[in-house]
């Protein structure tokens, strides 16, 4: 079992940049798929970016590609999301979250077994 924890999220102005960390301890996230996902206030949750669990292959939604990128640092035990342009339509509370059966790259909520508290990310225009 895994236990996660991210950090990064503030207040940033549109076409800032932001850093997030989603922060492992338990087991090493390189036995996982991982995912980051956001919701926004009213909005369901949705799906950002996906990392395999090789590292080798990314995937992202339509909305965040060429803007965001997906890591993991295998040393530190912990996963990335570098946020770049971002515009206020990104504003929501972000989660990290890791798939213990699934081993490419997983875009359903309902695939992960383990997630974050989510830390919150709001983009002024």
């Amino acid at each position: 079992q895994v236990q996660l924890v991210e950090s990064g999220g503030g207040l940033v102005q549109a076409g800032g940049s932001l850093r997030l960390s989603c922060a492992a301890s338990g087991r090493s996230l390189s036995s996982y798929a991982m995912g980051w996902f956001r919701q926004a206030p009213g909005k369901e949750r949705e799906f950002v970016a996906a990392l395999s669990r090789s590292g080798r292959s990314t995937r992202y939604a339509d909305s965040v590609k060429d803007r965001f990128t997906i890591s993991r640092d295998n040393a530190r035990n912990t996963m990335a999301l570098q946020m770049n342009s971002l515009k206020p339509e990104d504003t929501a509370v972000y989660y990290c979250a890791a798939s213990e059966v699934g081993s490419y790259l997983i875009v359903r909520i309902s695939e992960y077994d383990y997630w974050g508290q989510g830390t919150q990310v709001t983009v002024s225009s």
